[in-house]
């Protein structure tokens, strides 16, 4: 059985917006990204164990605010006070993980059907973002992550590239195509690419 992409029915590749005559380098690029595995770790309140001695693929978790940890295949995104997001193209760390977290400390819970991704790519990215969510993008940098809404949808934004930008956007798979369509209809005004 093969798995349905959470935007089968809505992503389709051209160009579209205010594209006419603009270089195709400044276009936003739209793509959903497909196959990543991701998982949530959650500590839980009554556990003692020290995080210092845990790590994923040599990186360690952070409990800092907006803070992502990451290597060339994985990256794990604070989600939340004693909370992450591990997102990777690897599929094999589940064993690695299920060993490293004690299921009596953490909560361990696989999320990677559950999530639309759509990626943002270009100078124009950041724009889209504050047309629809009331957080302050100014301050994100590289390696950063928020948890927001947009349009009153929930997101989670992981910043791979500040220059130029270039965002992974999950969502909610049953609300992945109401975000998809509000993030196209934003990057209207900037012309957009759709790959």
């Amino acid at each position: 059985m093969s798995s349905v992409s959470a935007l089968a029915k809505v992503h389709l590749s051209g160009k579209f917006g205010d594209q006419e005559g603009k270089n195709e380098n400044n276009l936003i690029k739209i793509s959903e990204i497909k196959n990543l595995f991701i998982m949530q770790i959650v500590q839980y309140k009554n556990s003692t164990v020290s995080l210092e001695n845990i790590n994923i693929e040599k990186l360690n978790f952070k409990n800092e605010p907006l803070k992502v940890v990451c290597n060339d295949n994985t990256r794990i995104l604070w989600n939340g006070p004693n909370n992450w997001l591990i997102v990777s193209t690897k599929k094999d760390l589940l064993k690695n993980i299920s060993s490293s977290f004690i299921e009596t400390d953490f909560a361990v819970t696989d999320l990677s059907h559950s999530r639309a991704i759509i990626e943002l790519e270009g100078k124009d990215s950041i724009e889209v973002l504050k047309k629809g969510c009331p957080f302050n993008f100014n301050i994100l940098k590289k390696n950063n992550s928020i948890n927001s809404s947009y349009n009153n949808i929930a997101f989670t934004a992981d910043i791979l590239e500040d220059s130029p930008y270039k965002i992974r956007l999950f969502a909610l798979r049953s609300f992945g195509e109401s975000l998809y369509h509000s993030i196209t209809d934003a990057s209207l005004e900037f012309g957009y690419k759709s790959i």
